[in-house]
């Protein structure tokens, strides 16, 4: 049990978490953290089926369960720790790697949770140890955003509990398997509402573009990669083939574009393609075929690792620079070459452009949708994919790194950037032109094959004409410093207004309450007190001491006759039987 335990890749994580501090102390911090991922990703390798089984106040908890699905997430989870590690090895702050840590050791935990209890615990340890990666940017947006993000995660969670607890009321069983679309109720879609809202599904995606952007430059990384990605994972293993998903998924996939068009932030044009990208996923799972699932698998490996080298770039300009907003920014390429480079190569992966990762991982879902005679989906996604292509592959780089020029002349990024940015590049450009490494790992037995006539001449035509219209129209796509309102400005707003209203009205009334205590309650209080001390003193202690003192003094009295003399006991006897035959006779 105890060896099951300890080689769950979790621990590996949670276990170097505690140990960075004496790390730093001993200036092994650097080393420290790329070993932890590399043994974390050897564990996957050695792990049984089923492990970490444990019998917990009348619960079967099961920390452990292994199968084609389980790997291929847990694989890309260690690689990613491993690179987003390595690209944040100039951060000094032991707390801030402390905090990535168990952030990638929830995901993990979720991803090999065989049952809703162990998955809620590790989930609610992703939310908690991903918040510190937006306050440690130590900035007042960042600290807003991040208590913002850890309320709203809590509500989710809430939500997931509330459906966890009608589960086990309904079956008295919480192991972690598919559900039925024909048998759900009110416990399944309250746990699907808890899943949705990790995969920021709107309307409750606010808080994604809210705080990403805000995280540091290395908590982004990590964040694009984890939370999303593992709310997909247990969809998946949850949700398959419920329809009302494939709807949410194609509207996320067009109103994340949306968003991302019309921004001006770099970081915030990579959080809404986050929901877009997601929504393709989503959409995946709502489908529900053997084809479907694998291009939902396929796309969440793809997308962690070309999303997490747009943050890379996005937030090595945003460490050099200090700016991320594109009207600020312009004419980079001649001081940034090599992250310019890794930059396009996110840009054109997610865009799903030819001998890219995004091109034999997204289409999977798409001919899913063809081949499941699902039109509207499948237009949806078209098009979403066309405004992808628009706001990430030319919109982007094009205002970073050419455009008008800015001036600024930034130095490079560090080398552990390069090497990490270089890194994920490699991994798109691999599957990309060698699309068996991936397939190879995929969960069901579905072929496909992405290189066929139609779809190449689909995908430079969509290409080739938004690459016109971006032409024709730069001058109206040019960034502009605004703020664009989403759903979160209700609850901002919501909030704001809820303190005015708890500084006014409540207040009063709480003050007025408590007036009303001092001068009526409390008098009342004290009279009552008094009486019942008068009454405990004058009745009850009088009838138990009396009691007492009747008690005593028949004690003493019955004390007096006994002398011990054995002539005054007969006599005393002898009276006794004279006034019984006395009594008995006159009777």
């Amino acid at each position: 049990m105890i060896t099951d335990l300890f080689i769950h890749p979790t621990s590996w994580f949670i276990l170097g978490a505690l140990l960075m501090p004496f790390a730093k102390r001993l200036g092994i911090q650097k080393i420290w953290l790329i070993i932890v991922p590399l043994v974390a990703m050897a564990t996957i390798y050695r792990l049984p089926d089923s492990f970490g089984i444990v019998n917990y106040l009348g619960f079967e908890l099961q920390f452990g369960r292994v199968d084609k699905l389980t790997f291929i997430f847990l694989h890309v989870f260690t690689l990613m720790a491993l690179i987003g590690c390595i690209f944040g090895l100039q951060v000094k702050e032991t707390g801030q790697h402390i905090a990535a840590f168990l952030y990638v050791a929830g995901s993990l935990g979720v991803t090999l949770a065989g049952d809703y209890l162990t998955l809620f615990i590790f989930w609610e340890l992703m939310a908690f140890a991903s918040t510190f990666l937006i306050w440690y940017r130590k900035k007042q947006r960042s600290i807003e955003a991040g208590y913002r993000y850890l309320l709203v995660h809590t509500a989710g969670g809430l939500v997931l509990l509330a459906g966890i607890f009608l589960l086990y009321q309904t079956g008295h069983d919480l192991s972690f398997g598919v559900f039925s679309q024909e048998g759900a109720g009110w416990a399944e879609y309250l746990i699907m509402i808890g899943f949705l809202l990790n995969a920021a599904a709107p309307p409750i995606h606010a808080w994604l573009p809210d705080a990403y952007p805000e995280a540091t430059v290395t908590g982004a990384v990590f964040m694009c990669a984890f939370t999303t990605k593992t709310a997909v994972y247990v969809l998946m293993r949850g949700f398959p083939g419920f329809e009302v998903l494939a709807i949410i998924g194609a509207c996320m996939a067009l109103y994340g574009v949306g968003y991302a068009v019309i921004e001006n932030d770099a970081r915030r044009i990579l959080a809404y393609h986050v929901v877009s990208q997601v929504g393709y996923m989503v959409c995946g799972v709502g489908i529900g075929t053997a084809m479907a699932l694998n291009g939902v698998a396929a796309h969440a490996y793809a997308h962690i690792i070309y999303k997490a080298l747009l943050f890379m770039g996005a937030g090595a300009v945003l460490e050099m620079t200090g700016r991320s907003k594109l009207s600020e920014l312009g004419g980079l390429y001649r001081t940034m070459p090599l992250t310019m480079i890794f930059t396009i190569i996110g840009g054109i992966a997610i865009s799903g452009f030819p001998l890219t990762s995004g091109f034999v991982s997204k289409s999977m879902i798409v001919a899913a949708a063809g081949y499941n005679h699902q039109t509207i989906l499948l237009v949806m996604l078209l098009l979403a994919g066309v405004g992808t292509f628009l706001s990430v592959g030319i919109k982007l780089p094009y205002f970073i790194w050419f455009g008008k020029d800015s001036g600024i002349r930034a130095k490079e990024a560090p080398w552990n950037m390069q090497l990490a940015m270089a890194m994920a590049a490699f991994v798109c450009i691999l599957f990309g032109v060698y699309p068996a490494a991936l397939y190879s790992m995929l969960p069901y037995a579905a072929s496909y094959q992405p290189y066929y006539a139609y779809h190449l001449s689909e995908t430079f035509q969509l290409f080739g004409f938004t690459g016109l219209g971006f032409y024709l129209m730069v001058k109206y796509l040019k960034p502009h410093d605004v703020s664009n309102l989403d759903l979160d400005w209700f609850y901002r707003k919501g909030s704001v207004r809820f303190i005015n209203f708890a500084k006014g009205p409540i207040v009063s009334a709480n003050e007025w309450v408590s007036n009303v205590y001092k001068n009526i309650g409390l008098s009342m209080t004290m009279a009552l007190a008094r009486a019942f001390s008068w009454f405990d003193k004058e009745g009850i202690d009088w009838t138990i001491d009396g009691s007492a003192r009747n008690i005593v003094a028949g004690g003493n009295s019955i004390r007096q006759i006994q002398t011990g003399r054995i002539q005054h006991y007969i006599a005393a006897g002898v009276i006794a039987v004279v006034v019984v035959l006395v009594v008995v006779i006159f009777s």
